[in-house]
């Protein structure tokens, strides 16, 4: 009986980049689809996380997040971010950075507002949207560069804006938002009273001399802004599920009544060994950004010699690419015959759109992975001419 179903749960699908990895592993495909590493966490981490277990932090923490992961949260955000933070009024611990998210739009929406999101987005972001009872308005990042068109940007506030989402570094084009975007940005909310909900869980992998800027640090920002970052990507423990959100205490309040009853927390163990994380030497940031320069361009190598235009990104571990000449019907059509004929697995770029015409030419590869995964990519991409070439004659 359809009657018994969430209207809400009919306007979107369950996860394609998820799917994607369900099915690179049903059949033995390379996994570029999902964005997590393959490759050990830092020891250092783990260690720190089996002495938590060991000295009994296996209770309850606070729900809104122990008490040295949150001071470690305040100390890296006032330094990294730029950000007002403190501990006790500012920081809420949750379970992922998608956690985060919903608590935040949940905890500021009513039915009736509307989320400005650029697209190509995460695709978290739309269902989030409509779980929190409001209507998304679309904003094209506009090729090459993946940039805002202002004209545009500035007709989708209305009266009825209640916030826009930032993710920059961007998933899934790896750009990152420039200091005048951002400004444009914090214009536009000051003079529509509208808040940004910003997405930063990539603010440590930058390349190319880009800079992360948070806009909550801007004129004007700290009391419309609330800021989403966590360990899952710069650490590579995307399964220890811990993020947080930064915001003035007016808001923070209302995001902690909403994890609460979300999740009531994330892991005390792990948080322990988060307050360690945070606190890893200048060089650790150093060598992160210089390890996946080198897996970018081992990637950028593997799909340009198959015969793909890519989008350089500046930041975050993803790579478009077009695959428009190839011949495919669509990118969900590409990404079958790479998992099935190649057994390379990717994400169909109409995922991340709105308006999914706009990706129907894209595959989104990641190249958060060892390097003998990306050599196994690569040599399987090297193939992908001949295996065109086959499917054709048949």
């Amino acid at each position: 009986m359809p009657s018994d179903i969430s209207h809400k749960t009919r306007l979107f699908t369950e996860s394609v980049i998820r799917e994607m990895t369900r099915r690179a592993l049903a059949c033995g495909a390379v996994n570029l689809a999902q964005g997590f590493p393959d490759f050990p966490a830092p020891a250092e981490l783990k260690q720190a996380a089996k002495r938590a277990i060991d000295e009994d932090y296996n209770q309850y923490a606070i729900t809104h997040g122990s008490p040295n992961f949150r001071r470690a949260i305040a100390d890296k955000a006032r330094a990294y971010n730029r950000l007002e933070c403190d501990p006790d009024r500012n920081v809420t611990v949750t379970c992922g950075a998608t956690e985060a998210m919903v608590a935040a739009m949940l905890a500021v929406i009513n039915p009736g507002d509307e989320v400005i999101i650029f697209e190509p987005f995460y695709e978290n972001y739309g269902p989030d949207v409509i779980l929190a009872g409001a209507t998304a308005r679309y904003v094209a990042l506009r090729e090459p560069d993946f940039a805002i068109d202002r004209g545009e940007l500035e007709a989708a506030f209305g009266p009825r804006t209640k916030a826009i989402v930032i993710n920059t570094p961007h998933n899934p084009s790896g750009k990152v938002f420039t200091r005048a975007e951002l400004e444009l940005i914090a214009e536009l909310c000051r003079r529509h009273d509208t808040l940004a909900i910003t997405d930063e869980i990539y603010e440590h992998i930058i390349f190319d001399g880009a800079r992360h800027l948070s806009i909550g640090s801007l004129p004007g920002m700290a009391e419309r802004t609330i800021t989403i970052s966590g360990l899952s990507k710069t650490y590579s423990i995307t399964g220890w599920r811990l993020a947080y959100a930064i915001a003035c205490e007016r808001l923070t309040g209302a995001i902690r009544k909403v994890h609460d009853f979300l999740t009531v927390g994330a892991p005390h163990p792990l948080q322990e060994a988060g307050a360690a994380a945070l606190e890893m030497p200048e060089s650790f940031y150093a060598e992160l950004k210089a390890m996946y320069e080198r897996k970018r361009t081992i990637l950028l190598a593997a799909l340009k010699g198959a015969g793909l235009r890519c989008w350089m990104p500046q930041g975050a571990y993803y790579i478009m690419a077009d695959i428009g000449e190839l011949g495919f019907r669509d990118d969900f059509a590409a990404a079958g015959f790479f998992l099935d004929a190649v057994g390379v697995a990717a994400v169909p770029g109409s995922s991340f759109y709105h308006r999914g015409e706009l990706g129907h030419r894209m595959l989104r590869f990641t190249f958060s992975k060892s390097d003998q995964t990306l050599a196994a990519a690569a040599e399987r991409l090297g193939h992908l001419g001949e295996k065109l070439a086959a499917a054709h004659r048949r």
